[in-house]
């Protein structure tokens, strides 16, 4: 009998129990996976904790994977048995040596890309690609700001940002941070530690700000993106990691030059197979021409989840990090 991780009551790492499980068999438009590898996320410590709740408990955990088809409901006719197929959009349960989801969730993974990788990159390099190719789609020669340029879905914003020709001002929170995204191809570097972000971005610029403005930190950055976004920019605010963006007043955007403001989810891009497989071929080909990498820098096995979790959550971890059945 196949084993997965799964928990019955919020808290931390050690609620995680690495049990016996019956997979469902798949429904007419579902697919089952056999796992050849997990991606590890931060969203996963939410779910745990109980910051997101799942539909039930006992739950399943994890939402991005990769591995080989092994049943197909009976509607199913874009994926046979033997496929090599990836995952980023859930639904949880991803944590498992198999797993049952729709089909409209699964892209077909070219020989080229590893499971490991697929795995690690599916959420956060699909993130990118609609942001700065669908979002906002970028031709060459803009000047953009990305906060948190060193973190996962950064470090991928950095290089597919150098690599379309823009040049990328990247928030950081130290020098070591900063050194990283000039390496992976930021222009610039702003360190919110001590400098004063909206002051060099016009000082970047020569005082025309930027285009759009790319903010996953929400709250805390709010007002700091709106100064930094030129008259007529967007400002995508597509995460929250520091709260909800709450109590908006709209007459601030007339006010700072008639400013856009969208707060995007990877669900509304990928909302179709067709949409999906083109953006994750657009991003396997940058994988595979070298133009983006990512480095898995740690792997555990699915047992040890509860230690991976762990090290997650006390930024014990670089770069990405996959749970192997």
């Amino acid at each position: 009998m196949p084993k997965r991780i799964q928990f019955a009551q919020h808290g931390g790492p050690e609620v995680l129990e690495y049990v016996d499980f019956q997979p469902a068999a798949p429904g007419p438009n579902e697919v089952r996976v056999a796992n050849h590898a997990i991606g590890l996320n931060f969203i996963d410590t939410y779910y745990r904790s109980g910051l997101y709740s799942p539909a039930s408990l006992p739950s399943g955990l994890g939402a991005e994977g990769a591995g080989v088809v092994e049943a197909v409901g009976s509607a199913v006719s874009h994926l046979k048995v033997g496929d090599r197929v990836a995952y980023g959009t859930g639904p949880l349960g991803a944590y498992s040596e198999v797993h049952t989801l729709p089909a409209a969730h699964l892209v077909k993974l070219p020989d080229s890309i590893s499971f490991e990788l697929a795995a690690s990159v599916m959420l956060k390099g699909l993130t990118v690609q609609y942001l700065l190719r669908q979002t906002y789609p970028l031709k060459g020669g803009e000047t953009i700001l990305f906060h948190a340029a060193a973190g996962g879905v950064g470090s991928i914003a950095c290089q597919w940002a150098k690599a379309l020709g823009v040049k990328l001002i990247g928030t950081v929170g130290s020098a070591a941070k900063a050194e990283r995204a000039k390496a992976l191809g930021a222009w610039a570097t702003i360190d919110y530690s001590h400098e004063d972000v909206a002051a060099r971005v016009l000082e970047l610029t020569d005082g025309k700000k930027c285009p759009v403005v790319y903010d996953s930190i929400g709250k805390d950055t709010w007002e700091t993106s709106l100064n930094c976004t030129a008259p007529r920019g967007l400002l995508v605010s597509f995460g929250n990691s520091s709260g909800p963006v709450s109590g908006v007043n709209l007459g601030v955007l007339a006010g700072k030059g008639s400013l856009y403001v969208t707060r995007p989810t990877l669900g509304s891009y990928a909302d179709t197979p067709a949409n999906l497989q083109a953006m994750a071929d657009e991003l396997f080909a940058m994988l595979a021409s070298g133009q983006i990498t990512v480095d898995i820098n740690q792997r555990f096995a699915l047992k040890d989840v509860a230690a991976a979790h762990t090290a997650l959550s006390g930024r014990q971890t670089s770069g990405s990090t996959v749970l192997l059945p």
